[in-house]
């Protein structure tokens, strides 16, 4: 057994992954890389398996820094690559550098590595172009979202991925994309958690699309069996609940009002500003509108990942 290193640990989603790889026995040892200072996240990772290393992925001095020092003297083989920018009120160059730069840097670095073999990116279901002329169920050759105007949320997401994809064709590496349905989970940048966390829960009048949702420990088995799995390239990561929207809701316990959808993206500017909250009506209008459901038949053939656990 070897040594993973994975960005992004200090969040939800990167503790349960380096949970699961060390009780999977995948790998004999992991580095967590997160911003925080150590003193900050000493109560996340109490097990000796895993070492804590505090990085800014935005500047390539670090990352060069973290692969050729610590990642080296480790001889880790796999990097996952989870982190991301969740707040999607945010934007900017030093955003975009850390949800696209460090992957094009962290891919370049890798590919240089005398012991690394392996890169799995977290990628996401929201980059998949959901209109009324589309398929409901989505495969992964299924078209990316480029369109004009696209907010810096769903674009960098798409881009990330893209660069990632583009790297297999010609990368020494052997290269995972999971794109993962949504894991309604705080702190995690969903945004159907920040819509749901609302008391009322605003719905286009009209429209109730099909949604998918995914676990966390789902995700966490699905990052385990694919830096397991000899095979890699493109997957999706489906959960086992498909429901309609306002099924959702009314699983939360909220109260759902259906509007007319050209008053919901002014109303929920309008909570942002007020209330703080995350949820922006322009990043999810399409799938608010049309269903789109990930096709996880692939997944299951090849990295052996079927959705075992209820999201909610």
């Amino acid at each position: 057994m070897s040594t993973a290193l994975i960005t992004g640990a200090t969040t939800p989603v990167g503790i349960a992954i380096a949970k699961q790889l060390l009780a999977d026995r995948v790998f004999a040892h992991i580095l967590a890389v997160g911003a925080e200072p150590p003193e900050e996240v000493k109560a996340l990772f109490p097990t000796s398996g895993v070492t804590y290393l505090q990085a800014d992925l935005t500047h390539p001095r670090a990352l060069r820094n973290l692969l050729f020092a610590p990642a080296a003297s480790h001889q880790v083989t796999t990097v996952i690559h989870t982190a991301l920018h969740r707040a999607a009120q945010l934007g900017g160059q030093r955003v975009h550098q850390l949800n696209v730069e460090s992957t094009r840097e962290l891919l370049r670095l890798c590919e240089q590595h005398p012991t690394i073999r392996r890169f799995v990116l977290r990628s996401h279901a929201e980059i998949y172009r959901v209109r009324a002329i589309e398929p409901e169920i989505l495969d992964e050759r299924h078209p990316i979202d480029l369109s004009a105007g696209l907010p810096q949320w769903l674009r960098d997401r798409a881009e990330a991925d893209l660069i990632t994809c583009a790297a297999m064709a010609v990368s020494p590496l052997q290269i995972t994309v999971l794109r993962c349905a949504e894991c309604l989970i705080p702190d995690a940048g969903s945004q159907l958690f920040d819509y749901l966390c609302s008391q009322v829960c605003l719905q286009p009048l009209g429209f109730d699309p099909m949604l998918n949702v995914l676990s966390l420990p789902d995700l966490a088995r699905a990052f385990s069996l694919a830096a397991a799995s000899p095979a890699h390239g493109i997957f999706n990561i489906v959960g086992q609940d498909t429901l309609p929207l306002s099924a959702l809701i009314h699983k939360w316990g909220r109260l759902r009002i259906p509007l007319p959808s050209t008053l919901l993206g002014p109303l929920y500017w309008l909570r942002s500003k007020t209330q703080g909250t995350d949820f922006r009506y322009d990043l999810n209008r399409f799938r608010f509108h049309f269903s789109a459901i990930m096709d996880g038949r692939l997944a299951a053939q090849q990295l052996h990942y079927t959705p075992q656990h209820a999201a909610f």
